[in-house]
């Protein structure tokens, strides 16, 4: 079905425009021009007609754990290394399949009502080995949000036994799930190569995950310098050297490499993954929840690093909201810099879409031609997008700063209406409410 939309402004070429409309067809967007232009060359499309609502690309959050998402709450305002133990290491090895898929709907669906489109799940519970992700692919078709399952390869034998898997099976998992669901021309579900972190991975466990990525001809993602003791560990074990120095020595960083957090880097190891092509995957909020620190953001962006925004999991932030990241990137940036010009809303605004998109490889995150059909509808009837002058001058930092959830009002995902006027349409909220107390009552959390 071809379908015209035509709402009050749409952000085309990095701004908000009157009078323009999108045409979509088969999933992707077609072209984009004046709605007069549009409605004379397609006279057979359907229309659609979003008045008072602001169009805007889906949101990519490039970095989630949705499991943690039935931890929220549990061991709050504890060190690192507490949460950790007292929330995920307590409370996953009690998750069954069922409930590894309840989390999931449950974090899929939180998302998307508040604009993400796309995320990037790094799921590391292989208790029931491949079966475990696929419950995670389940949910996201089930609710209709794109997927990056970023597919962990953990080796650490301090975890959990069910996260723990040696480099041959780890290896074979991931492969498999990637021949599966990469290259089949729908992308709404793609898996990637994700050693979890030095300090969770072994050496043979992070080449392996980086030999499959160029294997593959894709990304692959790992936690680096999240923590002061991930630093000194790496240090410790490996001759004095930093995380990105040790990655370097062993050949893996490079423009297939996705960094998550990168708080504890020095200038030099910056510079090196920005002269090397790496990225970074931002969680700010997590990283103000488990007091890990600022990641240098402004060095980041004058050393290349391409930078995507993050929730994290939500049992370490505790929001899902791809919008509040960039409300939380720009604040603290200019907090810990004290410049209040050194990362703006546009900024912002872009590593949550279309910079994202770019981290994860696919055409998302930004309206244009040829890319997936996949946007919001923002309302401006509400309180916290107003005011609005007629220049649209304060859309943009309205959404970055000041926008509330509740004037999501629709979501559109591969073409496909996932969420009108606030309400999910594949999957009730009550539903997506009654898998979740099941799941409490039968971990006794």
């Amino acid at each position: 079905m071809t379908v015209l939309y035509q709402p009050q402004y749409v952000y085309l070429d990095h701004a908000f425009q009157k009078g323009m409309g999108v045409l979509c067809e088969d999933g992707k967007i077609k072209e984009t021009g004046t709605l007069e232009l549009l409605a004379q060359k397609y006279p057979e499309a359907k229309r659609e007609v979003w008045d008072n609502l602001v169009m805007t690309a889906g949101t990519v959050n490039v970095h989630n754990h949705c499991f943690q998402s039935l931890l929220r709450g549990l061991s709050c305002d504890r060190p690192f290394l507490e949460w950790r133990d007292e929330a995920l290491y307590r409370f996953s090895p009690r998750l069954t399949r069922e409930d590894i898929y309840r989390g999931a709907v449950f974090a899929f669906s939180e998302m998307m009502k508040c604009g993400v489109t796309t995320v990037s799940d790094f799921f590391y519970m292989h208790t029931y080995g491949r079966e475990s992700d696929e419950m995670i692919v389940k949910a996201a078709q089930d609710v209709g949000i794109r997927l990056v399952l970023a597919r962990t390869m953990y080796d650490w034998d301090g975890a959990p036994a069910g996260y723990v898997e040696d480099v041959a099976t780890a290896t074979e998992n991931t492969r498999e799930l990637m021949k599966k669901y990469n290259g089949t021309g729908d992308q709404m579900v793609t898996v990637l190569p994700a050693p979890h972190s030095l300090h969770a991975a072994s050496t043979e466990m992070v080449l392996a995950g980086h030999q499959l990525a160029r294997e593959m001809g894709c990304c692959y993602h790992i936690h680096v310098a999240e923590e002061p003791f991930e630093v000194e560990q790496v240090m410790r074990e490996h001759d004095g050297m930093t995380p990105i120095e040790y990655l370097d020595h062993i050949g893996v960083v490079d423009d297939s490499m996705v960094i998550v957090h990168g708080v504890w880097l020095k200038q030099a190891e910056i510079e090196l993954l920005g002269r090397k092509g790496g990225k970074l995957a931002y969680c700010p909020s997590s990283n103000m929840f488990l007091a890990d620190g600022i990641t240098n953001l402004v060095d980041m962006k004058k050393s290349g690093v391409l930078i995507g925004l993050g929730t994290d999991g939500a049992c370490s932030n505790n929001r899902i909201s791809v919008f509040e990241e960039m409300r939380m990137a720009a604040l603290l940036q200019k907090a810990s810099t004290l410049n209040a010009m050194c990362l703006n809303y546009e900024d912002a605004f872009r590593m949550g879409t279309e910079d994202g998109g770019k981290l994860l490889g696919l055409p998302v995150g930004e309206i244009k031609a040829g890319n997936y059909a996949d946007f919001v509808g923002v309302r401006t009837d509400v309180m916290s997008m107003q005011p609005i002058s007629d220049s649209g001058e304060q859309i943009l930092p309205n959404l970055v700063y000041s926008m509330q959830p509740d004037a999501i009002a629709h979501v559109v995902v591969n073409g496909e209406t996932t969420m009108q006027d606030g309400k999910l349409l594949r999957i009730s909220e009550p539903e997506v409410l009654e898998m979740v107390q099941q799941t409490m009552h039968s971990i006794g959390a």
